[in-house]
């Protein structure tokens, strides 16, 4: 599933440019087109976390819950190398579990780190691994052969929620125009329902861009109006 980025920058240009209010540049929209898709994808985690405090309802297709994990579930990358055991992947997101040869480790800080290690009988195992995050990844321990605490760099594997790809409508110029190149373009990558919402979000971020005060106020009703509808 995802969300062509031409459909998207037809309308976006259909509205903005309407009565010659401003005119918005490839380059342009693919600044505001990423912007938007960043700010869709996060308020995900916020509505989740808002919802899930919410009973389901019976309706199968009108459970806020479940449509967003449908709408998450697309970024979810699963037994993913850990290189060296250290390094995450580079387009991560959110660091769901992280196993080691099968088994799950336990996330642990840095002050219980050092409480472990001076406690024998506390001490990770290859059955029971940990592991401690920082800016420069992750450091895996188990035991070595001998039972010695020991950092794992290999067979190390995480569950993330990946960063969705940067898009890009790409074009050739003819005649001093940019026309649409699908072959180098790259889509949203958020859920096909998202699209009216990708388009209300760009138009907002437009108006500002062409200092085109109606295109802002008319997108950001829109957007009031639909987030509302959602929650109600």
């Amino acid at each position: 599933m995802s969300v062509n980025v031409n459909t998207v920058y037809q309308r976006v240009l259909a509205i903005a440019n309407k009565e010659q209010r401003g005119y918005l540049t490839p380059q342009e929209f693919n600044y505001l087109a990423n912007q938007a898709q960043l700010d869709i994808f996060e308020q995900y985690f916020y509505d989740l976390n808002q919802f899930s405090r919410i009973p389901g309802n019976d309706t199968e297709y009108a459970d806020m819950l479940s449509i967003l994990e449908e709408k998450i579930s697309l970024f979810e990358k699963t037994n993913q190398t850990v290189t060296n055991g250290t390094a995450l992947p580079s387009d991560l997101y959110r660091l769901g579990s992280v196993v080691f040869n099968g088994a799950e480790a336990e996330s642990i800080n840095q002050k219980d780190y050092i409480y472990i290690t001076q406690s024998p009988l506390a001490q990770p195992t290859n059955d029971f691994p940990i592991y401690i995050r920082d800016n420069a990844g992750i450091k895996v321990y188990g035991k070595n052969s001998s039972g010695a605490l020991e950092q794992k760099t290999s067979g190390v594997t995480c569950n993330y929620i990946k960063q969705p790809a940067n898009v890009e409508w790409a074009y050739n110029t003819v005649l001093d125009e940019a026309l649409y190149n699908a072959n180098n373009s790259v889509n949203f990558e958020l859920h096909e329902s998202e699209e009216t919402d990708l388009v209300i979000n760009i138009l907002a971020l437009a108006g500002i861009v062409i200092k085109d005060n109606n295109i802002y106020q008319i997108a950001s009703s829109e957007e009031i109006k639909d987030t509302q509808q959602e929650k109600a």
